[in-house]
């Protein structure tokens, strides 16, 4: 720990930034979510209103650089790219997977899985 004043205040408002770029860091996640699940439904003004919140937040987050530069505009242009790709496939629950509807019996783990079942 610090033990001259002003290095103390130092750590304070360093404390206090980093939970200011933590929190939008945080929203521009719930905003990616919010924005997959607006193009998921299909209904334009909701994709373009929550496009538009995204970019603007990420904007700001890289005014104040919280973010990168270069990260704000990758994330913007990923949302882009979500937005111009349209609705996505089936999302399982697990975290981040996702597998078209049909796509689970004709895999290669799924082929393996049978023959090591024959051999049993």
């Amino acid at each position: 720990m610090a033990n001259i004043k002003q290095q103390k205040k130092r750590v304070k408002v360093s404390a206090r930034e980093r939970l200011e770029n933590l929190r939008y860091r945080t929203a521009i996640k719930t905003y990616f979510r919010r924005l997959g699940v607006a193009v998921d439904s299909g209904d334009e003004d909701i994709v373009a209103a929550e496009h538009r919140a995204l970019v603007r937040l990420i904007d700001r987050a890289g005014a104040k650089r919280a973010l990168h530069p270069n990260t704000a505009a990758r994330k913007k242009s990923n949302a882009a790219r979500l937005v111009t790709a349209g609705p996505r496939e089936q999302v399982s629950k697990r975290r981040g997977t996702r597998k078209a509807a049909s796509a689970t019996a004709g895999t290669k783990n799924a082929a393996k899985s049978k023959t090591r079942a024959k051999k049993a």
